[in-house]
């Protein structure tokens, strides 16, 4: 593949209906592919960077055995029945329509995907997929999510990709309790995660560490601003990280923590999210970001934009 920055994405990811006035809906992807062709589209100047990114279809592999190295058979196969019978609610937040079996593990294939291309070419890419996966246990949906996309991809990068060590670092406003179940008792994972507490699923204490030292919740008060990320990254992520000396790192991507999202009270800009990208890039450039929340479309679109380009910047 001859590409920059390859975007893993799907015009198929909407036909997970969760209905026009649920936060997490098809419009968010469709806000950032339009923000995203637009740059590519203008002549300006300041986006010449977009002209790097290539849009890469997620494979049709299979992917039920990696999803069943970290789910339930059973659960599973619950979902594929309640979507095969016409979808219906897991929980009071979290809907199931009669594509979303399919389209949850196209979203599995698009990380997957990734991590496989962020291996070969030592190169950062992206997974623009929904249903999110964070809050995803190993037998239980909940928090808008089905599957746990970044512990599937971290399993497989160890499995697989004979990766040593990988690290998961959630930048999404909530805490990825899903994610963190289904990986700290594996020496080979690291969790950190920088989050709002009190928030939504009320997990995520500091002294929540792991079986082996191998997990780093950071909680921020409600009004945090990049400051404060910035401090607590240097004295706590950082050398949490750097540590840990991960082969790979894999970004869950929310970006809910934006001042103008609707669910949080973090009053982080998009812009913000360069930094944060330089930071990673500096511990590894096998770094693969995939897409959790975010529910404000134009700060959603801006802060991927702002995630690409950082990255690019960086590989320039």
């Amino acid at each position: 593949m001859d590409c920059k920055f390859p975007v893993f994405y799907s015009p198929l990811f909407s036909a997970h209906d969760t209905g026009q006035i649920h936060p997490e809906n098809a419009g968010r992807l469709q806000a950032v592919v339009n923000h995203l062709k637009r740059a590519q589209k203008s002549a300006a100047k300041n986006d010449e960077w977009a002209k790097k990114i290539c849009w890469v279809e997620p494979s049709s592999r299979a992917v039920l055995p990696a999803v069943h190295d970290v789910h339930d058979p059973g659960y599973v196969a619950a979902l594929k029945a309640l979507a095969d019978s016409g979808g219906g609610r897991l929980d009071a937040d979290t809907v199931m329509s009669p594509k979303s079996y399919e389209v949850a593990l196209l979203a599995v294939a698009a990380w997957l995907d990734g991590v496989d291309w962020v291996w070969q070419h030592d190169a950062p890419a992206f997974a623009l997929v929904r249903p999110p996966g964070h809050h995803a246990e190993g037998d239980r949906a909940m928090g808008f999510c089905l599957l746990s996309n970044a512990a599937i991809a971290a399993h497989y990068a160890l499995c697989t990709l004979n990766a040593k060590r990988v690290a998961i670092l959630d930048w999404d406003v909530h805490h990825g309790n899903g994610t963190q179940a289904l990986v700290s008792s594996h020496p080979q994972i690291a969790y950190c995660s920088f989050h709002q507490s009190p928030a939504y699923p009320g997990t995520g204490a500091a002294t929540e560490t792991g079986d082996f030292q191998n997990v780093l919740n950071i909680p921020m008060s409600p009004g945090a601003q990049l400051a404060d990320y910035q401090s607590l990254w240097r004295q706590k992520a950082l050398p949490f990280l750097a540590k840990f000396d991960a082969d790979l790192i894999l970004v869950s991507a929310g970006y809910d923590a934006n001042q103008a999202d609707p669910l949080a009270g973090i009053c982080l800009h998009p812009e913000d999210y360069s930094w944060f990208t330089h930071e990673c890039l500096a511990l590894t450039p096998k770094l693969l970001f995939g897409l959790e929340g975010g529910y404000d479309y134009a700060a959603l679109a801006q802060s991927v934009s702002a995630t690409i380009q950082s990255a690019l910047t960086v590989l320039d």
